[in-house]
């Protein structure tokens, strides 16, 4: 169940994280760009925002919803916020993949045999 913030009418994105699928949040462009730059290594916000050329709210907003869904981490380095990618969140969207990937293998070892084939 939802929880309404009785003043603004809005559900609480805590709340709402636990229906979120791996998917739902992969499907936003911007929440898909931090988490190519956190591919790269661990960076901390004020480098994401130059990274990305975004506004440091935006940034903080997709970092927080990655870290709430367990696809990114967060450590705290004194004054700064460190976020890494955290690659066991993304083992559903893993997992879902993995027979389209064994189909594509397949299919391009068979064209890789046709070609050979081609050759002689």
């Amino acid at each position: 169940m939802f929880k309404i913030n009785a003043l603004t009418g809005i559900c609480l994105l805590g709340h709402i994280i636990g229906m979120t699928t791996s998917f739902e949040l992969l499907a936003d462009p911007t929440r898909r760009r931090v988490l190519d730059e956190l591919l790269k290594g661990e960076h901390s916000v004020g480098e994401l925002v130059k990274r990305l050329k975004m506004n440091q709210p935006a940034v903080s907003k997709q970092l927080r919803v990655l870290r709430e869904a367990g696809l990114a981490t967060v450590r705290i380095d004194a004054q700064r916020r460190i976020y890494r990618l955290n690659p066991e969140g993304l083992r559903e969207v893993d997992e879902w993949l993995a027979p389209y990937r064994a189909f594509w293998e397949g299919r391009l070892d068979a064209m890789e045999r046709t070609l050979e084939s081609m050759e002689d």
